[in-house]
């Protein structure tokens, strides 16, 4: 099992949304960036655990916990003309975008803020810290994730 974390911006689709959606589960789409587009795709297996992350938030911080519960496939907003994640170079046949389907394990009892994760050494060397680093899909050590877990209480 490997760890995540998922950065998402509240006003588009929070923790709450996912907590609301049927079966408290999503298609994780919308992604446009090849890196992460490749963890979506290649790395990301069912059953590895999420936190995901609220961006553009005041302030930034990890909501909750979800579970992929289906790999990637690929995203079928990269097809659709109205949707804004449209993609006119991506064919059925050979799609360039790729999502997975998360779930909602549990909301945090209190979100741990950026500000909070960066003031603990242990959790330096997570790309979410560190300068430039902009991904929405971000692999994790098992430590770390159970670290902002801790930091988020029961």
């Amino acid at each position: 099992m490997r760890h995540w974390l998922l950065k998402t911006e509240p006003e588009t689709f929070s923790f709450d949304d996912l907590l609301k959606a049927p079966g408290q589960t999503t298609g994780w789409s919308g992604v446009r960036n090849y890196q992460a587009r490749n963890f979506l795709r290649d790395q990301m297996k069912k059953g590895d655990q999420v936190l995901i992350y609220h961006s553009s938030a005041e302030p930034p911080a990890v909501a909750g916990i979800a579970e992929v519960v289906r790999e990637g496939y690929p995203d079928p907003t990269q097809f659709a003309r109205k949707d804004d994640h449209y993609d006119p170079e991506s064919a059925p046949g050979d799609p360039r975008w790729y999502q997975v389907d998360v779930k909602a394990v549990r909301k945090l009892a209190r979100p741990v803020s950026l500000a909070e994760i960066r003031g603990v050494r242990a959790l330096a060397k997570m790309p979410l810290v560190q300068k430039g680093q902009r991904l929405s899909v971000q692999p994790m050590a098992p430590e770390e994730f159970e670290l902002i877990v801790k930091m988020g209480g029961k």
